[in-house]
């Protein structure tokens, strides 16, 4: 279904419509179809939404401002809820929908009931900081933004790509990125929701920013990835909100993109001699940054899935929906 608000039209994916809300956000370069097999296997007592963020799947392209951070996406999110008259919602996050399930729990904590994290970004963003509290590595955030992105994967995902020829290739970043075990049902259909999103400087990646610090890339204003810049991104102060709802953090211990050693982060390619130049920055501990800011909050319960990648809910489907399930009934 559609809804528009002031704001934009939102797509969203539903299921049964009565029960308590459960609301489901993608992460990067996806949409709400990742979330199809989770809506379709949640129990009698939940109503499943599944939300594509502006600029991806069949919502509106609207500008992404990332001066604000991931509130953009929070602020449809509360908009959302608003419009469907939904009272205290689980919130589940995978990915950039982790860091936007977080804000919109940091600015409205009285309207969530639960929270449950798939492998979600650091609550201090993608790249540019180090050590455990998060601290940047250069005070403009260089090696993090739109800049530290693939140029062929970008242009590649807005030609719509649908071939294997690249290592580049949105289905072989699917296959060695998203997953760790290539052979997922169904690639055709998620290879084509990664290729709803929204190529725009405005939107994915962002502007383009450059820095004399190497890598040479700084956060710009614009766009998605600058809005996961730890500049724009941060919250290390989780553990101040009342109430405190219950949060699940489920992840695939041999996640690629969001890890302590993330094939994704600059800091961490320059230290295996991938980027060229690197003056020894240590990698972003994505991990534990965010353990450290769950450990102040208190109330939550960490889960690994042990030969899984970035992917739990579709790697390992059964696993995720009996935790998943779990989590909602304690809550």
């Amino acid at each position: 279904m559609k809804v528009t608000t002031a704001r934009l039209t939102q797509h969203v994916l539903t299921g049964r419509t009565d029960g308590e809300p459960v609301l489901f956000v993608h992460g990067n370069v996806s949409s709400s179809a990742f979330w199809r097999d989770s809506v379709a296997a949640l129990p009698e007592g939940y109503r499943p939404l599944a939300v594509d963020l502006r600029g991806f799947g069949e919502s509106d392209p609207e500008p992404v401002d990332a001066t604000r951070g991931l509130r953009d996406y929070s602020d449809d999110l509360a908009e959302l809820v608003q419009a469907l008259g939904l009272d205290r919602v689980h919130l589940v996050g995978w990915s950039l929908g982790g860091g936007v399930v977080l804000r919109f729990l940091r600015d409205h904590p009285a309207a969530v009931r639960s929270v449950t994290l798939v492998n979600p970004v650091s609550p201090y963003g993608f790249g540019g900081t180090e050590g455990p509290d998060g601290r940047l590595t250069h005070p403009d955030g260089t090696g993090a933004g739109a800049g530290a992105t693939n140029p062929d994967f970008v242009a590649r995902l807005k030609a719509g790509d649908m071939s294997d020829e690249s290592p580049t290739s949105p289905r072989n970043v699917f296959r060695s990125s998203y997953m760790k075990h290539p052979d997922v049902p169904d690639e055709d259909f998620y290879v084509r929701s990664m290729l709803t999103t929204h190529v725009a400087e405005s939107n994915y990646p962002g502007d383009a920013v450059t820095s004399p610090e190497w890598p040479g890339v700084a956060p710009g204003k614009i766009g998605v990835l600058n809005a996961l810049a730890p500049t724009h991104f941060r919250l290390d102060d989780l553990h101040e909100i009342d109430p405190k709802p219950p949060i699940l953090w489920i992840r695939g211990a041999d996640d690629v993109i969001v890890s302590d050693t993330s094939l994704f982060d600059l800091a961490h390619l320059g230290a295996l001699g991938v980027v060229p130049g690197s003056p020894g920055t240590p990698a972003q501990p994505m991990v534990t940054q965010t353990r450290a800011v769950l450990e102040r909050y208190g109330r939550y319960r960490e889960v690994v899935l042990e030969d899984c990648g970035h992917s739990p809910h579709i790697e390992r489907p059964a696993d995720f929906h009996g935790l998943l399930t779990a989590h909602l009934g304690e809550a």
